[in-house]
């Protein structure tokens, strides 16, 4: 048995879509994620009947007169509650939340597996993708990242640190080990060297509002994929090429 220290700090911000004046964001830690209501007040009701201004009830007896109770201003008080706490789903560290665009469902990603919650039951979600081999020596990859479409609310992608990118339907089914779609850009062998399975090992997936095109970042690049066309990327940025003469220095001392 391994005790891990939780470090006190937010992985991830999501925010839900407003239904009323009150925000609602969902955040995680290394394990736990909460549901957040963040609430404006710059009035204040005065002139109760039934209760004196400090909150207190009053004495029915005490009561005469009815009056009616008046709004003021005061001065702009901003809260934050936690209104649901979701834990205990997660063996490994929490990399990725991602609201789905029915904004009931959201899902979670550690290192190995997907979950699926809905938004008003902390007890319980569903595991949707489970990559962890029965023998923990076998392992090759881990899940780095996971986001759901910002339009079709059965499509989430997945990234892995292979560099590969993978698009499952929930429609086909409740376990979406086997993927729809495989995004992953065929290596050239005149660039191989020992790092090129590190640095291609993608840290975040965004896909675009539309729905048509998703982002990849890995260690020294950023490319642009068409949903549409699985082979290659349309686009590719590199973004800290100069790294790439230092990658040695860089992987002693574990930058």
């Amino acid at each position: 048995l391994k005790s891990l220290e939780i470090e006190e700090k937010i992985n991830k911000i999501r925010w839900l879509r407003r239904k009323n004046p009150a925000h609602f964001l969902l955040s995680t830690n290394d394990k736990t994620i909460k549901l957040w209501k963040v609430t404006e007040r710059d009035k204040r009701v005065e002139g109760y009947n039934t209760k004196e201004e400090n909150g207190h009830p009053r004495d029915p007896s005490a009561v005469t007169a009815l009056r009616v109770p008046v709004i003021k201003p005061m001065e702009l008080m901003v809260e934050a509650s936690p209104r649901r706490i979701f834990a205990n789903a997660h063996t490994y560290h929490i990399n990725s939340i991602s609201v789905n665009s029915d904004q009931e469902t959201y899902l979670s990603a550690d290192d190995l597996r997907i979950n699926l919650w809905h938004l008003e039951i902390t007890d319980q979600s569903f595991n949707i993708v489970d990559i962890k081999p029965t023998n923990m020596e076998e392992l090759t990859e881990v899940i780095t990242a996971a986001e759901f479409h910002p339009v079709e609310c059965n499509l989430f992608v997945y990234s892995s640190s292979k560099g590969t990118i993978r698009l499952c339907d929930m429609r086909a089914a409740a376990l979406c080990d086997s993927h729809s779609k495989l995004f992953e850009e065929p290596e050239d062998p005149t660039n191989r060297s020992f790092f090129s399975e590190i640095i291609s090992s993608i840290s975040d997936v965004k896909l675009s509002n539309s729905g048509r095109y998703m982002i990849s970042r890995d260690y020294l690049s950023v490319k642009v994929w068409d949903l549409h066309m699985e082979t290659k990327p349309i686009e590719s940025y590199p973004v800290h090429e100069y790294l790439r003469s230092k990658l040695c220095s860089l992987y002693e001392n574990d930058c």
